[in-house]
């Protein structure tokens, strides 16, 4: 009776096994948001979800303008031979041309896929990869190296990437953990952070020549650098993380001329986005409250209006992501909540009154502009 137990015992788990399928990327989803502008200049924005790490759910949404629909999960719609959808914690996304570049952290490699249909061109495997930017046809691609949260990891690099080839054709060595970048001239500006091993932070910008694409110089800032910004006049804005605990989050500007910080804002900022002449800052106060502040990049002050101005504010939990549509100057903001569940996209005009917010998927967070 035992051995006869046994037998269907393992049937079971046979059977059990052989219907069991790896979970479905989720489908496809859309809902109409605004009326359509079917002669806009830019034709939408995408919009790549984070996702939580080691949980494989970063996606890609996308506001069409021309049609006023939000579309969910567009990755797996038209990638549906890609099992595992579009890969582990998505931290920054591009369009340089025909393309769409999604760098996935987690998941070690680039996404390089059409940027009107967003079907799969190649992936480009890089360990660690972080933060995206271009210049005259190359992408850069800022990469940690070693495995996530190892503080024992070599020093970060810098991948250039040819737009045609899609190859990585040359690398430089920078600081530990390196995050967003900004090309000012013929230079690459890297923000270097160190975040692996505190309280041993890095406090300097990476300059790289890009003609020789050698490190040149290190620009001395503020521990646990972060958002790097070049306005029109080739003046960097560089957050400062701080340490969490005692060193409080900071934002500096540099002068390229001299490679020196030319001022101190002494906000406690956590996002950053320019656009012409105006560098949106989120930051918090004493009492971790949030601030929706605008600076005039002309003169580097600090306005007194605020880009939200109808009392939305009181509803958004966590400001993450931040963006402005370059044609209508509408502002888009993201609330990732908690992490864990769906957050929420906003849109405010230029006045600061929201037009339109919608669900998105899994820590919403970086944008990038169709054409």
């Amino acid at each position: 009776m035992r051995s006869t137990y046994k037998t269907y015992f393992l049937l079971i788990l046979i059977l059990l096994s052989a219907c069991r399928k790896d979970p479905k990327p989720a489908p496809e989803e859309t809902e109409t948001l605004f009326e359509p502008v079917p002669s806009s200049s830019v034709k939408g924005v995408y919009l790549l979800n984070e996702g939580n790490l080691n949980m494989n759910k970063a996606s890609l949404d996308y506001v069409d303008y021309t049609t006023g629909r939000y579309r969910r999960n567009i990755y797996n719609q038209a990638n549906p031979e890609v099992i595992k959808g579009l890969g582990d914690v998505g931290n920054d996304i591009l369009v340089y041309g025909s393309k769409l570049y999604v760098a996935v952290n987690n998941s070690n490699k680039v996404e390089v896929l059409n940027a009107k249909t967003g079907k799969r061109i190649k992936q480009i495997d890089l360990v660690n990869c972080r933060y995206l930017t271009f210049h005259n046809n190359k992408v850069y691609v800022s990469a940690y190296l070693g495995s996530v949260g190892d503080a024992n990891s070599p020093n970060g690099i810098v991948a250039q990437i040819d737009t045609t080839t899609l190859l990585i054709e040359r690398r430089v060595t920078v600081g530990r953990q390196p995050e967003e970048m900004a090309v000012a001239g013929n230079k690459l500006y890297v923000a270097n952070s160190g975040g692996y091993s505190p309280p041993n932070y890095e406090r300097t910008i990476s300059v790289v020549d890009i003609d020789t694409f050698t490190e040149v110089k290190r620009i001395d800032v503020d521990i646990n650098l972060e958002h790097l910004k070049a306005d029109r006049f080739g003046d960097l804005y560089i957050t400062s993380r701080g340490d969490y605990l005692t060193i409080q989050p900071n934002l500096y500007v540099i002068d390229t001329q001299t490679e020196r910080i030319k001022k101190t804002f002494n906000l406690q900022t956590r996002v950053l986005f320019i656009d012409n002449d105006r560098a949106y800052v989120i930051s918090t106060n004493a009492q971790s409250k949030f601030a929706y502040n605008i600076i005039n990049t002309l003169d580097e002050t600090l306005l007194s209006q605020q880009f939200i101005t109808d009392g939305t504010q009181s509803q958004i939990r966590l400001p993450y992501g931040l963006s402005v549509n370059p044609v209508t100057k509408d502002v888009l903001l993201t609330d990732a909540k908690d992490f864990i569940s769906p957050g929420t996209l906003y849109c405010f005009d230029s006045a600061g009154k929201k037009k339109w917010s919608v669900t998105t998927g899994d820590v919403p967070a970086h944008f990038a502009f169709n054409y």
